[in-house]
């Protein structure tokens, strides 16, 4: 399975979470490095005290990505874009690895700035110019919106943010019920979530949108089998022991409803998924073709970790 692709593999259509052996038929010529966990997490440690130089209001989302709020730093004069420029250059200088980065005054907009310029580059959006960058902006760049999502909105003659802000949200919310309002609130520039530098991982977990719905329980079978190694890997990272409170999967459907089971187990189990996917998959479906499959685990409360180790 390919971890990630640097940016001439992906030009021959390789991707993360895509089998190798697939990846090796659209680029024959790739070269296949093995994973280097302890040297990543070296690097991103490395990172995040670059980080904590100019703020401590960070909110870590993976190895290599994180939110800084830097509305109270002193630094650079309090501007936020020469932060990030800063910031990009003493990674390069002190690990020799580029970075990219998105400003922005709120978390979802920051987010799809820091994907304009890669790699390597850095893209601003100033609160002034928020109104005019949302008009044009598509749907399908906004976090959580996938392509199968995007191709319903299109087919509604919802496009991009402007198309949404003509709607009504009550409309937006019999349609998409709580997806409606988070679309309606990003399409007018809205994200109340501070950034969380006290977060804690209550879970991990994978999920796969299909570029078309699937209506055969061997094709959702099939992307379990996909995504298994891919959440155990994840999981490694954060719980080396494996140990965890509950795993369990979800389906989201054509009509844009979701549904997800769990299971109380002590640890990652692949058999004990499959069947609850396939108990979800009988008795919820109801006929409708699947968009989304993903598959989680609930980590275990540290209090009630450190109370299991006791012996309590």
């Amino acid at each position: 399975m390919i971890s990630t692709a640097n940016y001439p593999a992906r030009k021959f259509g390789v991707r993360s979470a895509m089998p190798t052996g697939m990846a090796l038929k659209l680029c024959p010529h790739l070269t296949l490095l093995p994973g280097r966990f302890d040297a990543y997490k070296e690097a991103s440690n490395h990172i995040r005290e670059i980080f904590s130089r100019y703020t401590s209001r960070i909110e870590p989302l993976s190895l290599d990505e994180a939110y800084l709020d830097v509305t109270d730093s002193v630094h650079c004069h309090g501007s936020a874009t020469l932060i990030a420029q800063e910031i990009r250059q003493t990674i390069f200088s002190e690990l020799q690895l580029t970075a990219s980065a998105g400003v922005a005054p709120v978390k979802f907009l920051a987010k799809i700035a820091s994907d304009m310029n890669k790699p390597n580059g850095q893209f601003v959006i100033t609160p002034a110019e928020v109104p005019a960058f949302l008009q044009t902006l598509p749907l399908a760049k906004i976090p959580g919106v996938g392509k199968v999502s995007a191709a319903k909105l299109e087919a509604m003659g919802l496009r991009t943010c402007g198309d949404v802000q003509k709607c009504d949200l009550v409309m937006l919310l019999k349609r998409f019920g709580k997806f409606g309002r988070i679309l309606w609130e990003r399409s007018q520039g809205i994200d109340e979530r501070d950034v969380n530098s006290e977060r804690l991982r209550k879970s991990v977990g994978v999920e796969r949108t299909m570029a078309e719905d699937i209506h055969h329980w061997s094709e959702c079978e099939a992307i379990i089998e996909r995504l298994y190694p891919e959440l155990e890997r994840r999981l490694a990272k954060v719980k080396p022991d494996l140990l965890i409170a509950r795993q369990g999967v979800k389906l989201k459907f054509d009509d844009f409803q979701q549904t997800t089971q769990e299971h109380v187990w002590p640890r990652l189990n692949k058999a004990d998924l499959i069947a609850t996917a396939r108990k979800t998959w009988d008795e919820r479906r109801g006929g409708r073709g699947v968009r989304l499959v993903g598959l989680h685990v609930t980590l275990l409360d540290p209090q009630m970790e450190r109370q299991l180790v006791l012996g309590l």
